[in-house]
This record gives C-alpha cells, structure tokens and sequence, in this order.
C-alpha cells in the first residue's frame, strides 16, 4: 500500500509541477524516477517514453502508467494515472474560475513567458544527456540525424519516424551492423 500512495504522489508531483506537455516533463520524469527513486533506468525510461508516443493518449500519461506497472502490476498502474492527471483536473478546474478575470494581467503573461524559458532550457540539458546515451554509434548517429530533419523540415508526424527508427534499428542489429 505504501508503494501505491508512493506513486500516486511522485506522478501527482511531477504532473502538478511540470507545464507544457510531455516533452516537458522529461526532465523531471528522469530525475524523480531514474536518478532519486531508481525504479527504472534511464534507457527504461526512453523506452516508455518512446512507446507513449506511439500509442494513444498523452505521452506522460502512458509513461506513469507503464512505470506504475512495472512496480506493482495493475494497482500500480491506476495509481500512477491518477498521480498524473490529478495535478491537471484540479488545476484546470480552479482555472477556468478566474481564467477570464486575470488572464489579461500582465504579471500573468510575464510569468508564462519566464516559465516557458525555463523549460525549455530543461527540455535542453535532457536531451543532451539523453542523446550522449543514446548515439552509441554510427548508425545511431545517421539514424538521429535523420529523424531529427524529418520531425524539423516535413510534415511526417513523430509516431511515423519513431515507429520506422525502431524498425530501422531491430533491422540493422539483425544484419549485425547495430551493437549496443
């Protein structure tokens, strides 16, 4: 039972904590989950995180869930869900109060804006130090370089370029040319 509170508040933490979506919350994901509580590893995390996007629903979402599981099955799983949705429904409900009133406050727009920066400086140092584990050779690298053009420069969605990388990279470790 501890373990399940213990989940529904280290998600309720970090979906009450983190603004902008998933992508976002990367970096808080990885330190809460990887490095303070080590219930997964950070190539476990990539990989839930890369099956959230390609399955429906909200990538942070269905990373809790997948996290939730995998430390006490079913039960932990709702109530990691539950951690993370929780934030957002009693945020947006006490919002859509006084949404109407303040939100052409200066204050407001400026604290957005500084919020906005912060994250994205976040999101940056993540994918950094998610990238150096990630690109453990050439064919990583081509593979990274080329997914990255396509997300940037055409308009093929992201669960496309996840699913053919993945399928790219189990074809190139079966001909022996990707060992990680």
């Amino acid at each position: 039972m501890k373990m399940l509170l213990d989940l529904y508040c280290v998600f309720f933490r970090i979906g009450g904590l983190t603004f902008g979506g998933g992508l976002t919350m990367l970096p808080m994901l990885k330190y809460e989950l990887s490095e303070k509580k080590q219930w997964v590893t950070e190539d476990e995390l990539l990989d839930y995180y890369a099956i959230g996007q390609c399955t429906p629903g909200i990538i942070a979402v269905n990373t809790s869930t997948f996290v939730g599981f995998k430390k006490k099955g079913i039960p932990g799983a709702i109530c990691s869900t539950l951690g993370m949705v929780s934030p957002s429904l009693i945020i947006i409900t006490l919002l859509a109060l006084f949404l109407e009133r303040y939100m052409s406050a200066p204050i407001v727009a400026h604290a957005l804006t500084g919020i906005k920066i912060v994250v994205c400086a976040l999101l940056l140092n993540t994918v950094i130090t998610l990238a150096k584990k990630s690109f453990v050779s050439p064919v990583c690298v081509v593979i990274g370089v080329l997914a990255f053009g396509l997300a940037m420069f055409t308009p093929v969605p992201a669960v496309i370029l996840v699913i053919v990388a993945g399928v790219f990279g189990i074809v190139m470790q079966k001909l022996g040319r990707l060992k990680l």
